[in-house]
């Protein structure tokens, strides 16, 4: 069977193409795609090219396809996994298999299996490892969407307190206490908010901050503070863009030091901040990865020695934390279309990928069998000035608090067939 993929070759060098795809063996499954939305991650492995500890150094010569955000549908099970999967079954991958030791995972290291294509086939290890997980729901971007939100479910896992005089980690943020969320708007940050707004283990105060004030409205307006109060939680949204961050952020807690503090931005001051911010037994948790393998910040071992203080950091979620987003997107406590701000297909992938961190807004979900500019849902109702396409999904989104949603995945996907 042929498919069309976005293959990566070497540094900045993505390329769409057409090639056939061996016969799956008894071992595998052959797989369509429809929904991939792009990761920072595939940024960095895109202009790191074999430098990259997921990408194989011979990418030149064997290229691997990108997107590891993925949802579809699976056509052709081997007998080897007959037992346990079907033909026609929805599904989604958590990337991160840890096999063997090695990190090798589905769009950064396989020539055959990444997001940003039609069809793969899905290798035997991928169900070896327990990462091939059946996904329920209606549309398919929430299948993609299930591995971001694993990274933030596995962020608040992480995290870790002690009692004095004793050595035992009891795991998760510090229920009922003070949590600070830095640079905490983006898509990521939403993702978050979310999350620990409708877990089973929440802050009493969650101070959430960026230096950009349409993006704290936005965030407001999606993940209100009435909403949080309904949940138990004191949400404060601060924008520390002219202000003095540290005294801000203390006197948005009453003068004390936080619990939990959560960084998503790779700035050292940020992470100097939040240092500067922890209470006794204080966990910090540094979430955004650097693309630069030199970042550095000064960290206060002092504190570390005679308060406590700790950091913690994640990198992807586990297949544990995939099922516990695919589980609570089923059951209504997540709803992870506040994450997407822009649509496209398949065509507009290596531009986009590369050109992600100048991209502003959230997610960027690709449909991969559409061809498609990259185009923000904010933008739908000047198209549909002069696009019937874009004037439905105009009104189905505006419904819809501005939000991507399954009506108009639909629409989408029966208007492009």
């Amino acid at each position: 069977m042929k498919t069309k993929a976005v293959r990566l070759y070497g540094k900045n060098d993505l390329r769409l193409e057409e090639f056939e795809l061996p016969q799956p063996k008894d071992d595998e499954i052959l797989a369509r795609i429809v929904s991939d939305s792009i990761c920072m991650s595939s940024y960095k492995a895109a202009i790191q090219g074999g430098d990259h500890k997921r990408v194989p150094d011979n990418v030149a010569e064997n290229p691997v396809i990108i997107g590891h955000e993925f949802c579809g549908e699976l056509l052709e099970v081997g007998s080897k996994w007959a037992h346990q999967f079907k033909p026609g079954q929805k599904f989604s991958i958590q990337p991160a298999m840890n096999y063997k030791g090695t990190l090798d995972a589905p769009g950064y290291s396989y020539s055959n299996i990444g997001g940003d294509a039609t069809y793969v086939i899905i290798p035997n290890e991928v169900m070896e490892m327990g990462c091939l997980l059946p996904y329920d729901g209606e549309a398919f971007f929430c299948g993609s969407l299930a591995e971001p939100v694993s990274c933030v479910a596995g962020t608040f896992h992480a995290h870790y307190h002690m009692e004095q005089g004793s050595y035992v980690h009891h795991m998760g943020i510090r229920e009922g206490g003070a949590m600070a969320i830095l640079a905490g708007v983006g898509p990521m940050g939403l993702a978050a908010i979310d999350y620990i707004l409708h877990c089973d283990r929440r802050p009493g105060l969650l101070v959430v901050t960026d230096i950009a004030q349409d993006r704290l409205d936005r965030a407001e307006q999606i993940l209100s503070v009435a909403e949080a109060k309904k949940q138990g939680v004191k949400l404060v949204y601060l924008n520390t863009g002219n202000l003095d961050a540290r005294a801000a952020l203390l006197d948005a807690n009453g003068g004390k030091p936080y619990d939990d503090i959560l960084v998503f931005a790779p700035v050292p001051a940020l992470v100097e901040l939040a240092d500067s911010l922890l209470a006794k037994d204080g966990c910090l948790n540094f979430f955004s990865g650097p693309s630069d393998p030199n970042f550095s910040a000064k960290f206060n071992f002092y504190n570390v020695h005679y308060a406590g203080t700790h950091i913690v950091g994640t990198s992807g979620g586990n297949t544990e934390d995939m099922k516990e987003s695919l589980d609570m997107m089923s059951r209504g406590l997540l709803d992870p279309a506040i994450l997407v701000t822009h649509i496209g297909g398949l065509n507009c992938v290596p531009e986009t990928t590369l050109n992600l961190p100048h991209i502003p807004g959230g997610k960027k979900l690709i449909y991969t069998h559409i061809d498609m500019p990259l185009t923000a849902i904010a933008d739908f109702g000047e198209l549909g000035k002069t696009d019937p396409l874009f004037k439905k999904l105009h009104e189905i989104c505006s419904k819809n608090n501005g939000l991507w949603c399954a009506e108009a995945e639909k629409v989408l996907l029966e208007a492009k067939a």
